[in-house]
């Protein structure tokens, strides 16, 4: 098994079992509520209609159905990309459950080899998705893609993990980190800089953050320095 298919293999398993024993927006997860960055953007798109909302590797719907609650009445749509088909059922069940299955449209794609349109969308979303494409060339490809597909006023964000660390609690041995793109946090965001020239930075920020989790059956210490990006495409 290649390394890329580990990797995949784990980030499956750990997603299937969250989605599975976790319900969206209940305390004791990830899945708790959305990332306060994401939500609030919305007051800037008060004054528009027929918004189009972009979630690559929307999971179960953290941030796609109150980005959906909130752009309802306004002729509103979001796109929801993910490659799981436990993210993607789940998605659909609470998407009914929250009377917005209207609003939200779901696509079972790699989000790495996903073709965006062009100038289709005044918001588009990534949270911890774009570091588990391929490689690095995708990656830049992604983005570039992102920015292509973006109205103008529209907005990018994005948060995406650096320098990650995984160590085994119990021995404290440091292991492979299961990250497809793992970048030093300043090689990431000068990349960034560098996609997003002549766009309006709203925020830029870096937050080291660690968390435990399961790895084959073993608690480890996961460290990250987790890269908040939200820029907007001038006229």
């Amino acid at each position: 098994m290649s390394r890329l298919d580990l990797i995949r293999k784990e980030e499956k398993k750990y997603h299937d079992f969250c989605y599975e024993n976790y319900k969206l927006f209940e305390e004791g997860s990830w899945l708790y509520k959305p990332v306060k960055t994401v939500m609030d953007l919305l007051p800037l798109f008060n004054n528009h209609e027929d918004i189009r909302v972009l979630d690559l590797g929307s999971g179960v719907g953290r941030n796609s159905i109150p980005i959906a609650q909130e752009i309802k009445n306004k002729n509103g749509k979001v796109v929801c990309i993910d490659l799981l088909d436990s993210a993607l059922d789940k998605l659909k069940r609470y998407s009914a459950e929250y009377e917005v299955e209207e609003i939200i449209e779901t696509r079972k794609a790699d989000i790495g080899h996903y073709e965006i349109t062009k100038n289709e969308y005044d918001l588009i979303v990534a949270v911890s998705t774009l570091e588990h494409v391929e490689s690095e060339d995708i990656f830049d490809n992604v983005i570039k893609q992102m920015a292509l597909g973006t109205k103008n006023n529209g907005i990018n964000c994005m948060i995406i993990n650096s320098e990650v660390e995984e160590i085994e609690i119990e021995s404290n041995k440091k292991l492979d980190a299961m990250m497809e793109v793992n970048l030093k946090t300043v090689n990431m965001i000068n990349k960034l800089n560098s996609i997003y020239e002549g766009w309006e930075v709203l925020s830029q920020l870096v937050k080291p953050l660690e968390y435990q989790i399961v790895r084959n059956e073993r608690e480890v210490l996961l460290k990250t320095n987790a890269i908040t990006y939200v820029a907007r495409k001038k006229k």
